[in-house]
């Protein structure tokens, strides 16, 4: 098996959260054992997906908060919120809070673009404002500008008995260095490195060429992205970048799991063979194999090849045995056979 230019620093793992609408905490709580998981089996970080108006996790934050509590290692992340849905200036303030609770431990990944389905949304989510939001990279730059420390108003000073300050209080003041653009395309890992963030690429990218053109090989083009990132990044090569496919282990798991494994994945293939929609989105296919011929896979991977970073996707509907099988084997199996260590 060939090696890594990069070898594996950090293994991390994505989870949706789904919960039942009837019994929403049985949900989140699952969310939050399945972390507690992660943390005792070694692994460098978990992630939380973002989702509005359906039955996943709503509010990251929240959770991430919530998780704080209940590990004392694990580094917590979010992939990604969508800041069409947010203002800049509270999320600096609430990211910042859970960030001094956590022991400096969140890492913070963000996206930008016009809610899902706004023009159904528009109305209950920006009654009076809906037709001049911006939902530019011009989002992204408020947020990093608050979270970094700069100046959210020109008044300071004791008034009566309070004490008001210019910047986002709390402040902690690695939470800048810590924050992520989810992108998928050129102009986002440009913009991404300009503005010093890191950058986490998925299982999703749109269908360019490192020139623009019609090249569609998955790898090649999600390698392209990773290079203009760094190429435009203070840090160079040190730039950090987080892959996030999905790969299921099947090491551990029953003929049962197995096959739902192998059909879920099946399921979904199609959807890789031509870009997709408007927006020409290319879908990587699922990995579902044992460990060895995972990390077999993922070395003949170009992009894999230039990250020392992964954040592994749960897929979304297995059940909570199943969360716990895939982990297992993802840190007892595939981790050290890309070369990674369980964390302390």
């Amino acid at each position: 098996m060939p090696p890594t230019s990069r070898p594996l620093r950090k293994l991390g793992f994505l989870t949706i959260g789904l919960f039942d609408e009837a019994d929403p905490r049985r949900g989140h709580e699952s969310t939050l054992e399945i972390i507690e998981l992660g943390e005792r089996l070694g692994f460098d970080s978990a992630w939380l997906r973002h989702r509005h108006l359906q039955y996943g996790i709503s509010s990251p934050v929240a959770v991430m908060a919530a998780a704080s509590q209940r590990t004392t290692r694990i580094e917590l992340g979010t992939a990604v919120i969508p800041l069409g849905w947010e203002n800049p200036l509270r999320l600096a303030e609430d990211l910042a809070t859970v960030d001094i609770l956590s022991g400096g431990r969140i890492n913070p990944g963000v996206s930008v673009g016009p809610p899902m389905h706004y023009d159904q949304v528009k109305e209950a989510l920006y009654p009076d404002t809906a037709e001049a939001e911006d939902f530019s990279y011009e989002r992204v730059r408020r947020l990093l500008d608050f979270v970094r420390g700069k100046s959210a108003t020109d008044f300071s000073g004791v008034e009566g008995f309070e004490v008001f300050s210019d910047r986002v209080q709390p402040h902690s003041p690695g939470l800048g260095k810590r924050l992520w653009y989810g992108g998928g395309s050129l102009s986002s890992a440009r913009w991404a490195g300009e503005h010093g963030m890191n950058f986490l690429t998925s299982s999703v990218v749109k269908a360019e060429g490192a020139d623009g053109g019609s090249d569609l090989d998955f790898a090649e083009i999600q390698l392209s992205h990773i290079r203009a990132f760094r190429a435009h990044h203070p840090d160079g090569d040190d730039a950090r970048v987080s892959q996030g496919l999905v790969v299921i282990p099947t090491d551990s798991a029953s003929p049962e799991q197995r096959a739902k494994y192998e059909e879920f994945a099946a399921k979904r293939t199609p959807r890789t063979a031509s870009p997709q929609g408007p927006a020409r989105l290319l879908f990587a296919p699922d990995i579902v194999g044992s460990s060895e011929e995972i990390a077999e896979r993922l070395h003949a991977h170009a992009a894999f090849r230039e990250v020392d970073e992964v954040a592994f996707a749960l897929p979304f509907t297995f059940e909570h045995e199943d969360y716990v099988q895939i982990l297992t084997d993802m840190a007892t199996k595939l981790g050290p056979a890309l070369g990674w260590q369980p964390a302390a």
